[in-house]
């Protein structure tokens, strides 16, 4: 994939494993919405006493396994910095777009106050993601015995960098 087509992956998909490391035991992972920013940052929605965010203020470094939601399965592991913006108006932007994403189409501004109570209720944060690297799995999938033949070939993944000169913010 191209730094593009990993950009357009990110940006024409909704759902991704977020990634932190915990204070104990091995890394933690969690499904969640998220959308793009106009920036490229990745934003996702959660409570300021969640674990992620808590993650966050620990260390910064964070990972998104981005899904297409079909099947065969298709992904796009994105490294990131993250930080935590607790702007209540911002927040609640973010909660009405990622609702808009889940519903299928945008939220009538009309629930635009029911969201910011339940941002305020839940102290919802802003986690925006800043990604630096993707780490990319060709997939060769079998759909049927037939496809298990000479050509079906596997070969390592690569780390490549998200942006390149050709891209601007």
């Amino acid at each position: 994939m191209t730094p593009a087509e990993r950009r357009a992956f990110v940006r024409d998909h909704r759902t991704a494993i977020f990634g932190y490391n915990r204070v104990a035991d091995g890394p933690a992972m969690s499904i969640v919405y998220y959308v793009l920013d106009a920036d490229d940052s990745i934003l996702v929605s959660t409570m300021g006493a969640r674990s992620k965010a808590r993650a966050v203020t620990r260390n910064p470094n964070v990972s998104m396994c981005v899904l297409d939601e079909k099947w065969p399965p298709t992904y796009l592991q994105v490294y990131c910095h993250a930080e935590i913006d607790r702007d209540e108006e911002r927040t609640v932007d973010l909660m009405m777009a990622i609702a808009g994403v889940m519903a299928g189409e945008p939220l009538d501004p009309s629930v635009r106050g029911l969201v910011a109570q339940g941002a305020k209720a839940e102290d919802r944060v802003v986690l925006k993601l800043r990604p630096y690297a993707t780490f990319e799995t060709p997939p060769r999938h079998v759909h049927a015995e037939s496809d298990i033949n000479p050509s079906l070939t596997h070969w390592t993944s690569s780390s490549l960098p998200w942006a390149d000169d050709t891209h601007t913010a």
